[in-house]
């Protein structure tokens, strides 16, 4: 699994097919290029314009870390057989829009004793687009996506997003109920009914 925007290393699919096993979940290195120069990306020049992204382990290029902290998965490039799919289940459907689903996938995997492996030499490279930090775009299928992840796991994901979205004054969090809701929502809620 590839995401859309991202563009696979020469190695990538023959890494994936030599170390898949049945029962594990591989994860290469993804990089974030920079904008691309006029005339776009050099295919051959990827590896040398962006290092592998910090927040993930970086294995060296033939080996494979087993025991992987499945909070650190992210879809944007990773492999499975076909048995390990059906062990998880695939994805759940019910996310719609932006985050979370990634997040349930790791976790549903690591209930099924499926193992989080980090692949050395299956390199991915995130073509360049611009973000917001946090993404304030994305605010209510965050909080829509985290409120089912908190439903089916009993936590909230994505909460740095969370909080910075709080520090914004965007939300706010019901420390009795351990949810998040939109700014306006919590304080029309605390308010009670007009009149």
């Amino acid at each position: 699994f590839l995401d859309v925007d991202c563009v696979p290393g020469p190695d990538l699919l023959a890494r994936y097919a030599d170390v898949a096993e049945d029962g594990a979940l591989l994860c290469g290195t993804v990089a974030y290029l920079p904008p691309p120069p006029d005339g776009g990306y050099r295919l051959d020049g990827l590896s040398r314009l962006a290092p592998p992204h910090p927040g993930r382990p970086v294995p060296p290029e033939g080996e494979v870390l087993t025991g992987g902290d499945h909070r650190l998965f992210w879809s944007l490039s990773f492999a499975v057989t076909a048995a390990t799919w059906r062990r998880i289940g695939g994805f759940c459907e019910d996310y719609t829009g932006y985050g979370g689903e990634d997040t349930d996938f790791a976790r549903t995997a690591a209930a099924r004793g499926v193992d989080l492996w980090w692949v050395g030499g299956a390199p991915a490279h995130h073509q360049y687009h611009p973000v917001s930090h946090p993404p304030v775009e994305h605010l209510d299928d965050i909080l829509r996506n985290g409120a089912l992840f908190h439903g089916r796991w009993g936590e909230w994901p994505m909460e740095g997003w969370l909080r910075d979205f709080a520090r914004l004054g965007l939300v706010s969090h019901d420390a009795r109920t351990n949810s998040w809701y939109k700014k306006e929502t919590a304080d029309a809620d605390r308010s009670g009914p007009p009149g």
